[in-house]
């Protein structure tokens, strides 16, 4: 039973880092308004595939909740179930207040439906997993604590994922929402690593401080890349066609990220140059510079080259691994005293 646990919690980490790079690719691709609605979309399970399905039709059996474009303008929703007239009685339909975005785009429906279907998805073996450690909590114990809080997590943020879209995108929102994508990382990664037989890293005060400043930055680093990506947005609207435009204006926001970054990149490189020097035997520290430096090349390519496509996602979903690969580290070290039995389920 222990082994199908730490199956179901590997499994859950990568399919929420698919749920990271499922939003990453729904923000660059500007398909957050995909579905107008949540949970449904356009108030279907499946959502449309071409306008035609989403316009009002004579003699149609529609359900509540179904939404339908009306004269380009707004957007109605069936108060109840009914079958429509040939003429549009409106007193059938109430207009979809929660947002005023009103648009159509089969492409970033189904980019954004994708993305839901993957979040849904990843709570599955986060549900099996929390299950197994009730069922088994005088073996699991603290484990089952730690396997509901997960559960409460993920939870929570479907129910951010459905401010964010009645929002219409608020800046703000999408932060929290990625902050606590983040958050529920953690709570996978301590519980896979729960599984870890022993540690064979050495101790160093110098090198856990330092790793404890480096998440604090990487988190900061990637509280105001999401807000640089909020001003992005803006300027794509205003842009849409002429990427080179983005940037006319540099915002304060963005002197702020690229000043975190080089402190971000000078602490994981002390990290490095520690542990290589030290022989500490934080093998994942080499993986961390990997990372690091394809994060500092997309980084570069956005600003100096127009937004290359693909360099938001890989920025966004790098950003996200170092701050997970950085945790686990973190973990590695607080727990260098504990012996297997200690940390076994």
């Amino acid at each position: 039973m222990e082994n199908k646990f730490h199956f179901f919690t590997k499994l859950a980490l990568i399919l929420v880092y698919l749920v990271i790079i499922a939003g990453a690719f729904v923000r660059m691709t500007g398909s957050g308004m995909g579905c107008p609605d949540w949970p449904k979309c356009f108030g279907f399970y499946i959502p449309p595939t071409e306008k035609s399905q989403i316009l009002f039709k004579a003699n149609k059996d529609y359900s509540k909740g179904q939404m339908i474009l009306y004269n380009e303008e707004e957007l109605l929703v069936a108060k109840s179930n009914f079958r429509s007239e040939k003429i549009i009685n409106l007193n059938n339909w109430e207009v979809y207040e929660k947002h005023d975005y009103v648009i159509f785009n089969p492409v970033h429906t189904w980019i954004e439906y994708i993305n839901r279907l993957i979040g849904a998805i990843s709570g599955i073996p986060i549900l099996i997993f929390t299950i197994i450690s009730i069922l088994y909590f005088k073996i699991f114990r603290h484990l089952t604590i730690i396997s509901i809080i997960t559960l409460i997590a993920m939870g929570f943020q479907a129910w951010l994922g459905k401010t964010v879209v009645d929002s219409n995108l608020e800046g703000f929102k999408i932060t929290i929402h990625m902050l606590m994508a983040l958050f529920i990382v953690c709570l996978l990664i301590y519980l896979v690593f729960s599984g870890v037989k022993k540690s064979n890293i050495k101790e160093n005060v110098q090198f856990r401080f330092l790793l404890i400043i480096a998440i604090f930055l990487s988190l900061i680093q990637i509280i105001l890349g999401t807000q640089v990506r909020q001003f992005v947005d803006e300027q794509a609207q205003l842009f849409y066609y002429d990427k080179s435009k983005w940037f006319n204006e540099i915002p304060v926001i963005y002197e702020y990220h690229r000043t975190f970054s080089i402190a971000v990149v000078s602490i994981n490189f002390f990290l490095f140059y520690l542990n290589n020097k030290l022989s500490l035997g934080n093998k994942y520290v080499n993986h961390l510079m990997i990372l690091l430096l394809i994060e500092v090349i997309s980084g570069v390519l956005m600003f100096y080259f127009d937004f290359p496509f693909g360099t938001q996602t890989i920025h966004l979903v790098f950003a996200s691994l170092i701050f997970g690969i950085q945790f686990y580290i973190l973990l590695n070290n607080f727990l260098i005293k504990k012996t297997s039995n200690d940390i076994q389920v």
